[in-house]
């Protein structure tokens, strides 16, 4: 079996448009968004315009589900010292943070991690697949375990 994975925001668009989705649908937070990455240019924890766009979509969900908590974990590339990885994933994930709570996520429901350049996505020298910040939703249970 063949499975294609896109991660192309404007294709996973398209495809939705033309599968009937709306933006109505994610309006109502009922459905979880897709996309759980978020990418960064070199030395930069901004969030970008697409980013926002998206992440509106978390918090509304996150919002209509107050069972469900998230875990913001974030990462750099291996470029520079492991200290300053550390910290620059850090700002990464507080800005994920900063943002969810800006749209109505209680801060108790957000926990982070940070990893620096430990846990690459793809090979160390793809630094670029490499600085990022990944979402992963927790129900409650879980979220008390940690």
């Amino acid at each position: 079996m063949t499975v294609l994975v896109l991660d192309n925001p404007e294709l996973i668009a398209n495809a939705a448009i033309a599968a009937g989705f709306t933006t109505a649908n994610f309006e109502a937070g009922t459905r979880r968004p897709h996309r759980m990455k978020f990418h960064y240019g070199f030395n930069k924890h901004a969030l970008g315009s697409d980013d926002v766009a998206f992440l509106r979509q978390h918090a509304s969900y996150l919002r209509n589900h107050p069972a469900i908590s998230v875990r913001i974990h974030g990462h750099s590339d291996n470029f520079g010292s492991e200290d300053y990885n550390r910290f620059l994933s850090r700002l990464r994930a507080n800005a994920v943070a900063r943002f969810l709570m800006q749209e109505g996520v209680a801060e108790s429901r957000i926990f982070m991690s940070h990893w620096g350049s430990d846990r690459p996505l793809a090979t160390p020298e793809d630094r670029a697949a490499n600085r990022r910040v990944e979402l992963e939703y927790l129900t409650m249970d879980v979220a008390r375990a940690l």
